[in-house]
């Protein structure tokens, strides 16, 4: 651990994945695989295990280190996902993926706990948990596999978060949610942890870009920052535009949240978010 300039804080760098230190000094890049046939970017759908393997490929090659699969989609009023569904888009491409790219990093991303004990016995090697702990068996579960964990923010459901969010303080909120969760993770064993603020994840536009501003306020916690603006509503509502146009935006963003202390960026597009990664560590080394 490395303590945070300005802070007296020990900030956590590293996470702990299969024995191994991953150390996130260097940001890192986790390209995302929709295993649902209604993601709100159309290209991040997949359904077909050849297609889920190139893509894959694809992004390993690009520069990402880690893979994260979802197969319930986040999207505001997204329909609800049985837990059978779920598993099966899951079990259909988790096992093929783990034994195609033995190095990668495969992260799931559910807020059910009996979804993340399945993929993490079939090989996955972290979760990435929209709820923040909503499913009590989560944290336990979690504590069990001793496995990193993305602790996110959300306010309401993927079918309600966006009706009408409503904080007086979305920065003092959303830390105090951190603060509370993660001292219960560390109550039950965990201490490889990543925090989400959750974007787009009941906020409006202008929640959104006063945590993106405020993302350093965060540091005080200890713990590294996943960040996902990837093709998001707070681009396309700027800029009057669809999600598919939002690539430029998005590089933009990720490049403001690297500046802002992010440590991996979640991203549709891996490429241009590595390229953003390499620009930014070579303006820090200058």
């Amino acid at each position: 651990m490395s303590t945070t300039k300005g802070t007296l804080f020990a900030h956590k760098e590293s996470l702990k994945i299969r024995g191994e230190l991953i150390h996130l000094s260097s940001p890192k890049v986790m390209g995302i695989l929709n295993i649902t046939p209604d993601s709100f970017v159309e290209s991040s759908r997949h359904s077909d295990v050849s297609e889920v393997l190139k893509c894959a490929e694809k992004m390993l090659k690009e520069g990402a280190e880690f893979l994260d699969v979802g197969a319930y989609s986040t999207r505001p009023g997204a329909a609800d996902v049985s837990m059978e569904e779920e598993w099966s888009r899951l079990a259909l491409v988790l096992s093929p993926l783990r034994a195609e790219f033995g190095s990668a990093f495969i992260s799931i991303d559910t807020f059910r706990a009996e979804i993340a004990e399945r993929a993490l016995n079939e090989g996955a090697d972290l979760i990435n948990d929209i709820s923040g702990g909503s499913d009590p068996d989560m944290f336990p579960l979690i504590a069990k596999h001793n496995c990193p964990y993305i602790l996110m923010h959300m306010q309401g459901t993927p079918q309600t978060m966006q009706a009408n969010p409503v904080y007086e303080d979305v920065v003092r909120e959303v830390a105090h949610f951190f603060s509370q969760k993660t001292t219960d993770l560390k109550r039950h064993g965990v201490s490889d942890i990543l925090l989400d603020v959750g974007f787009g994840f009941g906020k409006t536009l202008e929640h959104n870009y006063t945590l993106l501003n405020e993302l350093k306020h965060f540091d005080f916690l200890g713990y590294p920052m996943l960040i996902g603006v990837s093709r998001k509503s707070m681009i396309t509502k700027v800029l009057g535009i669809s999600s598919k146009d939002a690539l430029n935006g998005t590089s933009v963003l990720n490049t403001m949240a690297l500046e802002r202390g992010a440590k991996i960026l979640r991203v549709h597009d891996v490429k241009e978010a590595y390229e953003a990664v390499q620009l930014f560590k070579a303006l820090r080394a200058d």
